[in-house]
């Protein structure tokens, strides 16, 4: 029998360690090195600026708007992809004829190319779009629904696509986390004459809740970080007066072009994780208070 030599775990974490080291720590290190000067794009000299990209930060309208966008695209992403999805797997998880065909078809959205979905949706939402002359045809509405050209209406829209998209992906999720629910916790609350939605609430819950808090936490970093719905919906324009950017959309603003600002942009993603910190403690929090 051969014994292990001790350097062998390490030599088998060598290929994860340096892809971690060079694609995640290093960026990271960089951007918030990055943060505190004016290198541009083309190179040239770069010079210390200190705190000032994080002051302009404070007098930049834009970046509160995109900050307020990305938080009210959080605040409704994450109840609606927390519980619909959980519904939906309830729904599926039934051991019904044709129920697979179900649920490959929530799940279709999930393997589709956002850039596609997002023209379809496009199509779909323009003034001259299918909803808008059906909803005319019916005589619901005398003047096309500006869903691509009204501030929030833009931003209620790729809300729904997110949530469309995301519905099948998070299913598949609780179902995973529905198959380690005890059966029997069932079979005894329905003795006890509990009615579906009392089971759903005081069994199937409580089962999940771990999986719930995984996936609040997967929505309110993905909600937080959303660039494709807002960029498609909007032609790459950030809505009527570029009031619709999320602060990816100006990250990507200033970073990009010859003449774009590496350093303000590096201070505004270091903006967004810290951002994106806050929702993960507090649902930390919560999830460590709940099961006290």
């Amino acid at each position: 029998m051969k014994t292990q030599r001790w350097f062998t775990p390490w030599v088998l974490t060598i290929p994860a360690l340096a892809w971690l080291l060079v694609f995640s720590v290093w960026p990271s290190i960089n951007t918030l090195r990055l943060s505190f000067t004016n290198a541009k794009p083309l190179g040239g000299d770069v010079d210390f600026v200190g705190l000032r990209n994080y002051t302009d930060m404070l007098h930049d309208g834009d970046v509160r708007t995109a900050l307020l966008n990305s938080v009210v695209y959080m605040a409704i992403c994450l109840p609606l992809l927390t519980i619909l999805p959980l519904l939906l797997a309830v729904l599926v998880e039934k051991r019904l004829p044709g129920i697979s065909f179900f649920r490959t078809a929530f799940y279709v959205p999930v393997i589709a190319s956002a850039v596609v979905v997002g023209l379809m949706w496009t199509w779909l939402l323009d003034d001259r779009g299918l909803i808008n002359n059906m909803a005319r045809a019916l005589h619901v509405v005398a003047q096309p629904v500006p869903f691509l050209t009204d501030r929030w209406l833009v931003l209620i829209s790729a809300i729904s696509l997110t949530v469309w998209k995301g519905l099948g992906y998070y299913m598949i999720v609780y179902l995973a986390a529905l198959g380690n629910v005890r059966k029997d916790l069932h079979e005894a609350a329905a003795i006890d004459g509990a009615g579906a939605v009392r089971r759903f609430l005081t069994v199937t819950v409580p089962g999940v809740r771990g999986t719930m808090f995984l996936v609040s936490i997967l929505v309110s970093v993905a909600a937080l970080r959303v660039f494709s719905e807002l960029y498609i919906l909007t032609g790459g324009k950030g809505g009527p007066g570029g009031k619709d950017q999320s602060l990816v959309m100006l990250i990507q603003q200033y970073a990009g072009g010859f003449y774009g600002n590496f350093g303000y942009a590096s201070a505004l993603s270091v903006l967004l994780f810290a951002v994106t910190l806050v929702p993960m403690i507090v649902l930390a929090r919560l999830n460590n208070r709940s099961e006290r």
